[in-house]
């Protein structure tokens, strides 16, 4: 239970909290046009933000995968955080279609270098973490380390695109990491994780 405006309110599945949501579109480096939402707190602090990047598209991913819809319904008025969610190129969801075609994970990274000078220079946000979740956090990996973000989140990482190469470069960087891997993930069991 969380406590709002002086009440407590149950959060379930469906809770939407007060934000200040905006939808969003944004260029990448090769010209495409990328969309995406912004939900902020309502008042106060802007500055701090999650940029996150979905699942694979090719097997559903996208901006409004659960745990981002979710945490964009809830962070901004219990956590005060901008939460910023975006399809990568040629990803589809109720929002609409980013231009272009599914790139393997590897045209992508413009799409997250475009997001992350997004939330900068557009959003003022100046605290940005990245979160990815499956292939998002692949995303993250390879082209989150060199970008001015605090750390990345990865959420059920299933390190098929990502090197050791990109993992070093991580473990080298003033960064922060975390991995949250399930009990029971499909793709990477909690033991391979921590090797």
């Amino acid at each position: 239970m969380t406590k709002l405006t002086g009440m407590a309110e149950l959060i379930r599945p469906s809770t939407v909290l007060p934000a200040e949501r905006t939808p969003i579109s944004f260029l990448t480096s090769d010209g495409l046009r990328l969309i995406g939402e912004v939900a902020s707190p309502t008042s106060g602090d802007r500055s701090v933000g999650l940029l996150c990047l979905h699942p694979l598209p090719t097997h559903g991913g996208m901006m409004d995968s659960h745990i981002y819809k979710k945490a964009s319904n809830r962070l901004p008025a219990m956590a005060g955080i901008t939460v910023v969610r975006f399809n990568t190129r040629g990803t589809s969801s109720e929002q609409g279609t980013s231009d272009g075609q599914f790139g393997f994970g590897v045209s992508e990274k413009e799409d997250v270098i475009a997001a992350i000078n997004y939330c900068f220079q557009e959003l003022g946000i100046h605290k940005l973490w990245v979160v990815g979740w499956s292939f998002g956090t692949e995303l993250a990996l390879k082209y989150g380390v060199d970008q001015p973000v605090r750390g990345a989140i990865l959420l059920s990482p299933p390190l098929h695109r990502a090197t050791d190469d990109d993992l070093a470069r991580w473990s080298t960087s003033d960064k922060t990491l975390v991995a949250l891997v399930p009990e029971h993930d499909d793709y990477l069991q909690p033991t391979a994780a921590r090797e």
